[in-house]
């Protein structure tokens, strides 16, 4: 009889655990897994999402199975571990504090915050209904995130036919997060000028590469002759962020050989600079793509010799344009010293990379001197910050 007793009270206590189990479960009997659920820390201003501590948006996007029953709250619980045990708010976090709810691009909208705790926050609608979609958005805004560092936390999502997140749930599930150090990244932008001259200068896509300047030793592509013209190219690029822009300068004296020289273009207004023609000595240069139609007398192949300001001028961030006196096509001057190019399109400010490129005219007299003509041209680019 001892050993049946015995045997009687271990069957008595399997029992008795069973019928525990079966309580545990009955109370989710009803709920169903909310699928597609993710949480997303969205930062306000200068303040990350994930930043520990941070007053912070928190976007929950998940999808309920059951459509059939009417929906009139859902209850978000902040707690430090997922599973259904007593739910622990995370070290210094603070829902109670929450200002609203955003539910753009929710099959359900309408929701408004019901009530709020420090780890807690009840949305509800105006009145339950069933839902006609299960895809939900829901974002509560100004959420305090939990204090500690590279800390994961977790928010148990409950649904409810009720408008304050009591009775039975319809549908549970649970998302996570995690606070995380925040990366601080912190870089000086100088004082910029970026100036080149050369023969060419290439472009990397719409910006000037001053790396790929050639020398500046340059040549006429003939012979001087008072029966035509020689022509000559070289190109120049600049950028600046300095506030009121830059201006560039040519300086350098005009072609001599010996004691003998061609004489400079006269400065001249701009609608009316003194154009080339052969058979004087005349010595210029402007910064257009020129043409031989109504031209220089003589001058035969400016075309693919010459060029506009590459890229344009829009009076914004591409501010760089010729001066008004080595900006008309087809007419060329001279003058150590000018003003030939600067970045007060728009108003005088900084600006992008821009190409220009310079074309040199040289007319020459029969009785000019022979020899060998050339000036040395320096180019001056002055920012003013």
């Amino acid at each position: 009889m001892k050993s049946v007793r015995g045997v009687a009270y271990v069957l008595s206590v399997l029992l008795v655990a069973a019928g525990v189990t079966v309580t545990l479960q009955s109370g989710l009997a009803s709920a169903d897994q909310i699928t597609s659920r993710s949480l997303t820390l969205i930062g306000v201003g200068n303040v990350g999402g994930s930043l520990p501590g941070g007053n912070v948006n928190h976007k929950l996007t998940f999808t309920i199975p059951t459509l059939g029953t009417a929906l009139g709250s859902v209850l978000f619980e902040y707690c430090t571990v997922a599973s259904k045990v007593a739910c622990t708010a995370p070290t210094g976090m603070d829902a109670s504090i929450v200002t609203g709810v955003t539910d753009t691009g929710s099959a359900v909208t309408g929701w408004s915050v019901h009530a709020s705790t420090v780890n807690s926050v009840i949305v509800k609608r105006a009145a339950a209904s069933n839902p006609a979609g299960g895809a939900l958005v829901i974002q509560l805004n100004n959420i305090k995130n939990p204090t500690t560092t590279n800390y994961t936390f977790f928010v148990r999502i409950s649904t409810f036919s009720s408008l304050d997140g009591t009775g039975t749930a319809i549908d549970t599930g649970s998302v996570a997060a995690s606070t995380a150090t925040a990366i601080q990244l912190s870089g000086v932008m100088p004082e910029s000028l970026i100036f080149c001259t050369g023969g060419t200068i290439s472009m990397n896509g719409s910006v000037p590469d001053c790396t790929t300047a050639t020398t500046g030793v340059i040549e006429f592509n003939q012979l001087f002759s008072p029966q035509d013209t020689a022509i000559a190219k070289s190109q120049m690029a600049a950028s600046t962020n300095a506030f009121s822009g830059y201006v560039i300068t040519v300086n350098g004296p005009t072609l001599t050989s010996g004691t003998s020289t061609i004489t400079a273009m006269a400065p001249g207004a701009a609608d009316a600079p003194v154009a080339g023609s052969k058979g004087s000595n005349q010595f210029g240069l402007n910064l257009r793509a020129n043409t031989n139609t109504g031209g220089p007398t003589g001058i035969s192949s400016f075309p693919g010799s010459s060029a506009d300001i590459n890229p344009a001028p829009n009076g914004t961030d591409l501010r760089g344009q010729p001066a008004s006196d080595y900006n008309v096509v087809n007419n060329f001057k001279f003058s150590t010293g000018d003003v030939i190019a600067g970045s007060d399109n728009g108003g005088t400010g900084p600006t992008n990379g821009q190409l220009y490129t310079i074309s040199y005219i040289a007319n020459v007299a029969g009785n000019l001197t022979a020899g060998t003509y050339s000036t040395t041209l320096t180019y001056i680019c002055t920012p003013t910050y």
